[in-house]
């Protein structure tokens, strides 16, 4: 696994895109209809890329194996679906990066643990200016990240061995997924990244931001 890589894979929510404004107000929706104060986005943010199920843990400290879990869920589901692209903007460089992996026909692709209704609801609504080679969302394959099942889809899908994929992600899991699948690992340490810090994750490269990825000769 040595540069030049042949194909680029990007997460989704706080790699590509920063959804968090949207779906921190789809959980503070949720807060305020009970009468709950709202809770401040910087409080949100670092779960934003754990989905329902971390925004949910942190707006009602309930999680999954809680019987009030999933009505809580479907909520903020139907919540997010109906703003799911209000604040929602590419992260700044992100449009730099895929163009130039336009102009060198360097084939790239989404692989995100969101499910695909809502993966392709808001990419219909994402000014991309370029369309991803294969969209790989959290339903598309029997198992999600970590699991290595998405990413060795979506190469397939390139039609690139995954040893020369690339793959670009804000939390560990995603890391955990490229080892697994055999691709070059990416910490977007610009993301969400949760409460880890993103060296410890085991990436072979971290990025302060988007464009940093033109500059270390990967591609």
């Amino acid at each position: 696994m040595t540069p030049p890589f042949q194909a680029i894979l990007f997460d989704l929510d706080g790699t590509l895109a920063d959804t968090a404004p949207d779906l921190a107000a789809a959980l503070n929706r949720m807060r305020l209809e009970r009468g709950m104060e709202a809770l401040p986005l910087a409080l949100l943010r670092p779960m934003a890329s754990h989905g329902a199920r971390g925004l949910i843990q942190v707006g009602f400290e309930l999680g999954p194996d809680h019987a009030g879990y999933l009505p809580l869920r479907d909520e903020f589901l139907r919540n997010y679906a109906q703003d799911i692209c209000v604040h929602t903007r590419l992260f700044p460089g992100v449009e730099r990066v895929l163009r130039q992996l336009a102009d060198q026909a360097i084939p790239w692709g989404i692989v995100t643990n969101k499910v695909a209704m809502l993966t392709h609801q808001l990419l219909a609504c994402m000014p991309l200016p370029f369309p991803p080679g294969c969209v790989v969302s959290g339903d598309t394959t029997a198992k999600p990240k970590p699991a290595p099942d998405p990413l060795l889809h979506a190469s397939a899908v390139l039609g690139v061995p995954a040893q020369q994929c690339l793959y670009v992600g804000d939390d560990l899991r995603d890391m955990q997924a490229a080892h697994a699948a055999g691709m070059g690992a990416v910490a977007a340490a610009y993301g969400y990244c949760g409460h880890q810090e993103p060296r410890h994750w085991g990436a072979q490269f971290i990025l302060d931001e988007p464009t940093q990825l033109l500059q270390l000769g990967l591609i």
